[in-house]
């Protein structure tokens, strides 16, 4: 349920609160506040509370903030001081409520001043119909294409599961973002473009893909693993996992019970202990459903068909699974999160961590790091561990991940040391690492034994569990 408020004054105000009125939409609620006889109509919706106060007094304003949380706030006022006076009694009560402004009075810098702010100039608005409707003049938008609903913009609020991800770490199939418009500029998106909030998508792509889009950008941050996919995949191959099948299946069972309506499906592959499967058969229930290849079928073929028809987002493995038969390219060209199983199990995790690394790998990351820590109720640590003690090239990323922390309202404890990250990583006890998912991982090479990068020691260690989120670099730049 989002609270919108509108502050009401004049014609336009009171036709557009009959109109939300009349045009109900279920997850919406509106509070208008009126101090002129004329600012609403006779007849009110259901869905609206009226509250009789001055918007431009700031002691009434804080009343009305203080009272109920808004997504939005609709200036729309007749005289111009009153409007700035209103808009100047917003900012000083909340810095991030995003606010439209209804302009009157054919001034082009009012507000510009603000961040967050749409605005709507009524002269404009007028004129660009009114020049809709000449001769030899293409319609823009609402009549392009089949006019069916295939292309849409969608505005991604502050807390959207799509914040702060690079383009190129959603897989876009049967929809495609074509461009972004932040800032009164628009974007022609790469891979490496991150989504902000407040920014405009404009996406195209199957009418009813696209009402799937909408939602799933729409939801705030706290339902993972969206936006990779809802629900969870546990990959058992019977080659590796017999001895740890059950405790596999114990921790899946867990992280999805502590997940928003998520299920499991668990895909055995090569099986060959059929006592073994027999156990595992208990734990099927409404949440989980066991998925059997008894055929020596192509296991790339089956995986790839699970993941596309039960919507998987995260898949789950251990190491040597991970490592076979091309199932790591599988996932990271599918660009689905991966959990790999360590010696910890997840219910004994009381920390996620993050250790710095480059900066676009970082900031693509960072979502998913706070989303599986609110969901799991883990502390999330941002370590920088340098054995050159060179902190001061990391300091945008420790802005961004701060940033984050006060936009999610999650806490983040960061931790500087001048020390060998591996060594410093193989102290720690009970938790998580989230990390880039490379394409280049390997547990193989020579060189990699002696090597202090944490990316070349990643699979060799198994002591922690690990969750690897894809991530997008700029055109033109290679991993590794």
């Amino acid at each position: 349920m989002k609270n919108i408020l509108i502050l009401a004054d004049g014609s336009i105000a009171r036709h557009f609160v009959e109109w939300v009125g009349r045009k109900r939409i279920a997850d919406n609620k509106y509070y208008v506040t009126c101090y002129k006889a004329d600012a609403t109509p006779e007849k009110i919706g259901k869905n609206i509370t009226l509250i009789h106060a001055d918007p431009t007094s700031y002691a009434k304003m804080k009343r009305i903030m203080d009272d109920v949380k808004f997504t939005h706030i609709f200036v729309v006022m007749e005289e111009k001081e009153d409007a700035l006076y209103a808009l100047k009694n917003i900012r000083l009560l909340d810095t991030k409520v995003r606010i439209i402004l209804v302009n009157q009075w054919d001034d082009e810098e009012i507000g510009r001043d603000m961040e967050n702010i749409t605005h709507i100039d009524v002269n404009e608005l007028m004129a660009a119909h009114l020049y809709d409707q000449l001769p030899n003049v293409p319609l823009v938008a609402q009549n392009v294409g089949l006019g069916r609903g295939e292309i849409m913009e969608i505005h991604v609020p502050f807390g959207s599961a799509y914040a702060y991800r690079h383009v190129g770490s959603i897989l876009q199939r049967k929809w495609k973002i074509a461009a972004i418009y932040r800032d009164d500029k628009q974007i022609l998106p790469t891979n490496a473009t991150m989504i902000r909030p407040n920014d405009s998508l404009l996406v195209v792509g199957k009418p009813m893909v696209l009402d799937g889009v909408y939602r799933a950008i729409n939801k705030r941050i706290g339902l993972f693993p969206e936006p990779f996919g809802h629900d969870l995949y546990l990959l058992l191959d019977f080659r590796y996992d017999q001895e740890r099948a059950l405790q596999h299946l114990r921790e899946s069972s867990y992280l999805t019970d502590k997940l928003e309506n998520k299920s499991l499906f668990v895909r055995i592959i090569n099986p060959s202990n059929f006592a073994l499967i027999d156990e595992l058969r208990k734990f099927e229930s409404d949440q989980v459903t066991l998925l059997i290849s008894y055929d020596e079928e192509d296991a790339k073929a089956i995986i790839e068909y699970d993941i596309g028809e039960h919507d998987i987002g995260l898949v789950l493995a251990s190491t040597e699974t991970f490592e076979a038969d091309e199932l790591k390219e599988i996932l990271y060209n599918l660009k689905k999160l991966v959990y790999l199983f360590g010696d910890c199990p997840l219910y004994n995790v009381h920390e996620s961590v993050v250790l710095i690394g480059e900066d676009e790998k970082m900031e693509s990351i960072s979502s998913t790091a706070f989303d599986i820590s609110e969901s799991l109720g883990l502390k999330l640590k941002l370590c920088d561990f340098d054995p050159e003690g060179d902190f001061e090239s990391k300091k945008m990323i420790l802005e961004h991940y701060e940033t984050l922390s006060h936009i999610f309202n999650i806490d983040i404890e960061i931790e500087q040391k001048v020390a060998n990250p591996i060594r410093e990583l193989s102290r720690m006890e009970n938790v998580l690492q989230v990390v880039p998912f490379e394409k280049a991982l390997s547990s193989e090479g020579f060189l990699k034994l002696l090597s202090t990068k944490i990316d070349d020691f990643l699979l060799r260690s198994q002591k922690h569990p690990k969750l690897l989120v894809p991530f997008a670099l700029a055109e033109g730049k290679e991993e590794g």
